[in-house]
Formats: C-alpha cells, sequence, structure tokens
C-alpha cells in the first residue's frame, strides 16, 4: 500500500501538543484561494521550478523528453503544456532548482521517519499528525499508518477539513487521538466562493466529533477579505464553544510562505504580498473572544 507525500517535517510546534512528526499527504478536495501549501491540491506529482537557485548547467534541456524547457527573452522557463511531470529534468539537477512535489511512500517508508523521533514524543506529549492536502482521501493508508503508530505507543492526531460523509470517515475520526478540524467561513455560500464546496458537512461533522469523546480543536485561518470579519469568527466561535470535547479554538494568522510556491509551479497566487495581521487587529479578535468564554489561542 502506498500514498502520495509531499513531505515530513519533523519537529512540528504547532500542528497539535508537544514535539510532532506532520505527515503531509497530496491531493485535497477544497481549493482554498487563500491555500499556503498550493503544492498539496494535486493528487498528482508536479514538477517545481526555484529559478533563483538555477545555475544554467542545461542538463534539464537535454534529459526533457518533450522540450518543455525553453529560454525566452533570457529567461529559462517551462512550457506546462508540454511538461507531463515525468521528473527527468530533476533527477539531474544537481542545484535543486527543479525537485518534483509527490512521493509515493509505503507504511513503512513513513515508519522509518517517524520513528526517529519516539523520545521526544513521549517526553514532550507529542506524536504524528496526519495532514495535506486532505488526509481523509487516503483514508485506508492512513488507518494502516495511525495501526502501527499505536503498536509503538506513539499517538497520533490528524488535521482536516472534514468536509465528507460522516459514515465515510467515522472509522477514521475514532481511530485518532486528537482532532484539528477546520470551520473556515460559517457563511455556507461565501465558504463555496472561497472553497469550491459547501460547510454543510463540516458543520454536522462537528456534531458528530463531539459525541467521540476525543480532544478536538476548531481553526480558522485568517485570511484578509474573506474569513477575517469578526461576524465569522464570532459566529463560529459560538457555534463551537458549547461543545464537551472541544479542546480550543484556534485563529491562524495569514501564512505568506506560499508564495513561492506558487511560483515554482507557474499558479497564480491570489494574495500575492499580502501579509500576516498586525498585533493590534490580533488584540480586537482575542479581547471578542474573551468575552465569549471560548479557549482560543492565536498562532
Amino acid at each position: 500500500m502506498e500514498a502520495l507525500i509531499t513531505d515530513i517535517q519533523r519537529f512540528s510546534l504547532n500542528d497539535g501538543d508537544g514535539i510532532r512528526t506532520t505527515v503531509f499527504f497530496k491531493g485535497c478536495n477544497m481549493h482554498c484561494t487563500w491555500c499556503h501549501n498550493p503544492e498539496t491540491l494535486s493528487a498528482h506529482s508536479e514538477l517545481m521550478f526555484y529559478e533563483t537557485k538555477c545555475i544554467g548547467c542545461g542538463k534539464c534541456f537535454e534529459v526533457c523528453p518533450n522540450s518543455a524547457h525553453k529560454i525566452e527573452n533570457g529567461k529559462h522557463i517551462i512550457d506546462r503544456s508540454k511538461c507531463v511531470n515525468c521528473g527527468k529534468c530533476a533527477e539531474v539537477c544537481y542545484a535543486e532548482a527543479l525537485t518534483m512535489c509527490g512521493k509515493k511512500m509505503s507504511i513503512e517508508d513513513v515508519m522509518k521517519q517517524v520513528r526517529q523521533d519516539k523520545e521526544y514524543y513521549k517526553t514532550s506529549g507529542g506524536g504524528v499528525t496526519l495532514s495535506g492536502g486532505e488526509v481523509l482521501l487516503h483514508k485506508e493508508f492512513a488507518l494502516e499508518l495511525i495501526k502501527e503508530c499505536h503498536k509503538e505507543d506513539i499517538k497520533v492526531a490528524i488535521e482536516s477539513n472534514i468536509s465528507f460523509p460522516y459514515d465515510f470517515i467515522s472509522e477514521l475520526l475514532k481511530s485518532v487521538d486528537s482532532i484539528m478540524c477546520d470551520i473556515k467561513i460559517f457563511d455556507d455560500e461565501k465558504h463555496k466562493k472561497y472553497t469550491g464546496v459547501s460547510n454543510k458537512e463540516v458543520l454536522k461533522n462537528i456534531e458528530e466529533i463531539d459525541k467521540l469523546n476525543i480532544p478536538f480543536i476548531v481553526r480558522t485561518p485568517l485570511i484578509p477579505g474573506a474569513t477575517d470579519d469578526m461576524e465569522n469568527i464570532l459566529a463560529i466561535a459560538n457555534y463551537i464553544k458549547d461543545k464537551k470535547n472541544l479542546y480550543r479554538y484556534e485563529i491562524l494568522n495569514f501564512n505568506p510562505l506560499g508564495a513561492q510556491k506558487y511560483k515554482g509551479l507557474d499558479k497564480k497566487d491570489d494574495f500575492l504580498g499580502v501579509k500576516p495581521f498586525e498585533e493590534n487587529k490580533l488584540e480586537v479578535i482575542s479581547k471578542e473572544l474573551e468575552n465569549i468564554g471560548i479557549s482560543f489561542k492565536i498562532i
């Protein structure tokens, strides 16, 4: 059994309690306009090009079977209409200006990396977090990986948009030690506009998750003009504040680190140049959430 993985990040501190290893699965059923991990959206391997690393050796031109690499106005570009993401150019790119995003990995491939930090998990109360993309698109692989982690007393969390019928995801949700899930936008029409899907399954699934007696975190990314209005934040907070197994509500400040990834994929970045919110905005949100009486954290 294999799954397409974009990255395995060790020593993660914001993907659950303690020190964690976060496994990023490739492929997502949402297409949020602000996504800071655009390389995880497609369910297929993709070529990324970081032109600032290019040393102009020309090896990629020699091996590309479709002549997708070319020079225009003195600049190295990739003709994406010709590129089939075979990865041959990335294999010969010594400068790592060309890389393939998405690698097929087996359960044991992942576990070899996970095991390296077992002692840190134990001493910090951490573990493994399955993220993405969307981990629920890899349900069977994730279930097996969770079993292997539990055999070695490694706790597992998932980070998901939970936008699926509950019957499809319940087995996986019941198997983890903690859940991090998103409510990005409370208004359904606005949610469709910015993510491409309805939030009705999300809201229904919050109700079901609360019955599992598993601690869960609800997250809202703070996106200028999309999710950051106080009406949206308070609507979400009021919806979840009385859930008995809610661990906390997390507000995630805007993350601009996706800009280079969009450029590397030759994709349009709708939030190019947008900066994280300043402290005064975060203080206003903090005071409003304090008034509601919900446990929260702004990251």
